[in-house]
């Protein structure tokens, strides 16, 4: 029996959904926030929280195959893991925007807690 557990599909295959949040999870990490649908932002705060368990607890090789970009891998390791090791979770926040203008799409802003 298949059960629905775990990550949203947001209607797009497992590759692209891959690929897609490493690209968004290191742009949140550059940057320190990130603006994209609401959908999007709750999964990437989801994934983002993983993450930064993994470099908590120093498995580098995991953080290795998420984070291919080095200089986000080298600030998650240097600046952002520490900035969090009294915190268990809720390292990031998404803060609802409004529509988008071309579609009426609801965006949401996603940044790093303070």
């Amino acid at each position: 029996m298949i059960k629905n557990h775990g990550d949203k599909k947001l209607s797009k295959t497992g590759s692209h959904r891959r690929a897609m949040f490493a690209n968004m999870l290191s742009s949140l990490i550059m940057n320190e926030k990130l603006v994209t649908t609401l959908p999007k932002a709750k999964e990437l705060s989801r994934f983002f929280d993983r993450t930064v368990n993994t470099a908590q607890k120093q498995n580098y090789s995991g953080l290795k195959s998420v984070l291919r970009n080095k200089d986000a891998f080298k600030k998650m390791v240097e600046v952002i893991a520490p900035r969090y090791k009294d915190r268990k979770s809720g390292f990031s926040s998404v803060l609802k925007i409004g529509e988008r203008k071309g579609d009426a799409a609801m965006t949401a802003l996603v940044k790093l807690a303070d």
